[in-house]
Order: C-alpha cells, then structure tokens, then sequence
C-alpha cells in the first residue's frame, strides 16, 4: 500500500513526536509482555466479565498498549506511522493524542457493550487506528493509496470499504476468527463523532480562521496588525495541506502556520 507522488511522501520530515512516543510505548510494551507472567493480559487487556464483575475499568485504556503477535502491531504501528504523522502535523501532538485515547477507550466500551460475559482480553490499538483511519479520510478524502502498488483508491472510498467489511464481519464471524471487530467499528464511530460533533478537533481550524475579526475593532497596534498579516495567510495555507499535504509547505508556510497557532493559544479564554 503506497499513496500517490502527488499527494504525500512518506519518510519526508521528521518522525512527528506524539507518533513517536507511541511508537516508544507500544513497542516497549510488547517486548515487555515476552518477559510477564500470562496474568499481565488478563490484568491489563481488556475482560469484559472481570470489568462487569470486578470493575477492572482500567482495562478500557490499558488493553490498547498490548498486542497479541508480531504481525499484530507491526500493521498497528505502520498505519500510526503512515496515517498519523500528517494528522499530528495539521493538529499538533496533544489534539492528536487525545483524539488516539477517545477513540481507543470508545472503542473498548462498544466492544465491552457487545460482549459483556467475555473472559477472553481483547488486546491492541486497532480501534484507535481505526479511529485515524477516519480521520485521515475526513481530512484528506481524495488522496489517493495504491493496493499493493498498483491498485488506485481514494483514501475515502478505501475507509468506507474497511467499515463495511468490519460491520459485515461483526455479525458473521463473531468471536470465531478471534478478531474484536466491535472493537474496530468503536473507534471509526467515536472517531467520526469526534470530528462531527461540537467538540470535534476541526473547530482549531475554524478557530484560526475567524479569529481575524476579533482584532478589526480598536486602535491597531504594530503587534495586532503583524498578527493580522499572518492569519490572512492561513486559509490559503490549510487549504494547500488538504490539497497536497504537510510536507509540500515551504519553510515559510510552516513558519507562519506555527505562528498562527501561538496567536490562537494566546487568546484562547
């Protein structure tokens, strides 16, 4: 799976330092659960009957740092990686990280929800990459991602296709193929509410772009109209980062979006 020349360049930049905490984290957990006693996953996974019976409600934030295989987190960590770094880039790390734990901790409690008398640990950050995978497809819908390098889809269509073959196998497949795919559909639901919603992560970019007129009354100090320049600029500059990503900005673009971004925080009430 690769995406279009014209639209993103992956590897380009450096490593966005949310994603690499969390790929720190993952990775050191994994290795960890090689050396625990088997108990590890029944305490820190996610059990639906110990969280119904013995309120082992840490369990909902908990089973998202374990994995089940090598295969497992190497896709969980890829997708973080490929999926992620351009969304930290436009939100920046704490947006990005709460975004990750919303949709993982959603994503447990649907899948608590539809399995209640479980004792099997559901484990993985899935239904928080999921989450992202919805995310990536609300913000850059028309790139392109290339199946197996040949095959063209739109990131959109392809999100679309991923719901779809989770709700089917929901239904079909249950617990019999040992995958939580409530799980999966819990944090694409979150994920997409999240964003929707009133407390969705886009207001920060309706933000920027009507904090303007909160300055037009008044005496204009030297400040406030440099300020004024710098977010004219900015509906241009998110508007190029929809089109062809983070990593196509110039020097001076990055410089006056991070500047922009101080603006916001400082008026922020």
């Amino acid at each position: 799976m690769r995406f279009g020349n014209s639209d993103i360049r992956f590897g380009a930049g450096s490593l966005p330092p949310m994603i690499k905490s969390l790929l720190i984290a993952n990775i050191g957990i994994f290795l960890l659960q090689y050396i625990l006693p088997p108990v590890f996953i029944v305490y820190f996974g996610l059990v639906p009957a110990l969280i119904r019976h013995n309120y082992f409600l840490w369990q909902f934030f908990t089973y998202m740092f374990l994995h089940g295989g090598f295969f497992h987190i190497a896709f969980n960590m890829l997708a973080l990686y490929l999926f992620g770094s351009d969304i930290e880039r436009a939100w920046g790390g704490k947006e990005f990280l709460k975004y990750y734990l919303i949709c993982g901790v959603g994503a447990g409690v649907l899948n608590f929800v539809f399995s209640m008398n479980s004792q099997s640990p559901v484990i993985g950050a899935s239904g928080a990459i999921y989450g992202i995978l919805v995310a990536y497809a609300l913000m850059f819908p028309d790139r392109l991602i290339y199946i197996y390098a040949i095959f063209p889809i739109k990131a959109k269509y392809l999100v679309i296709g991923f719901a779809a073959i989770e709700f089917f196998s929901s239904f079909v497949s249950r617990a019999q193929d040992g995958v939580a795919h409530f799980a999966h559909l819990g944090g694409m639901l979150i994920g997409y509410i999240y964003i929707k919603s009133d407390w969705r992560i886009s207001n920060y970019v309706n933000k920027l772009k009507s904090v303007r007129g909160k300055f037009s009354s008044g005496v204009q100090t030297r400040k406030k109209r440099k300020e004024e320049d710098i977010l004219d600029r900015v509906d241009s500059i998110l508007d190029k980062i929809n089109r062809v990503g983070y990593h196509n900005l110039t020097d001076e673009e990055k410089r006056i979006l991070s500047e922009a971004s101080q603006i916001l925080s400082e008026r922020k009430e």
